[in-house]
């Protein structure tokens, strides 16, 4: 069987003609459309999550969506990297946030421009940035580890 040689950033994977590197990303491109589903109907809608939790759960989703984002980049690569990376990419556009240049708020002052960059510091956005990276990381490493034991 011909092998097709995919470049990542944990070393060099190997996969079938098949597309056993493609099965892998599927379900990472399902979950991250059901992530994005969930994101944005947080904003619409008042009733999907607690009250109490305000708007905090869309930026916890919005970090498990980097999560999957990054994993689709690099299937291969440890959870706790990909964790790491998604939080820093969240703090990072939190942190940009403080930083208001005309041409910058001319993006956020889009829709597409506003779900991606925000608008308004808030330091409350970090804890929920990090549990959704938490729980990006315990459920990709507990679903990693069900796959081995099969």
């Amino acid at each position: 069987m011909e092998a097709i040689v995919d470049w990542e950033a944990s070393g060099t994977v190997i996969s079938d003609r098949h597309g056993n590197l493609m099965k892998r990303r599927l379900p990472v491109m399902l979950f991250l459309a059901f992530v994005v589903g969930v994101g944005l109907a947080s904003r619409k809608y008042d009733g999907l999550f607690p009250q109490m939790l305000g708007k905090y759960p869309g930026d916890a989703l919005w970090t498990v969506a980097a999560y999957l984002g990054w994993k689709l980049v690099f299937p291969a690569m440890a959870p706790w990297k990909l964790g790491l990376m998604a939080l820093g990419q969240s703090f990072g556009v939190e942190f940009l946030q403080l930083y208001h240049a005309p041409w910058l708020d001319g993006i956020r002052g889009t829709r597409f421009g506003h779900l991606l960059l925000g608008s308004t510091f808030n330091p409350m956005d970090l804890l929920a940035y990090t549990v959704g990276g938490c729980a990006a990381v315990l459920l990709d490493s507990r679903m990693a580890r069900r796959a081995r034991v099969r």
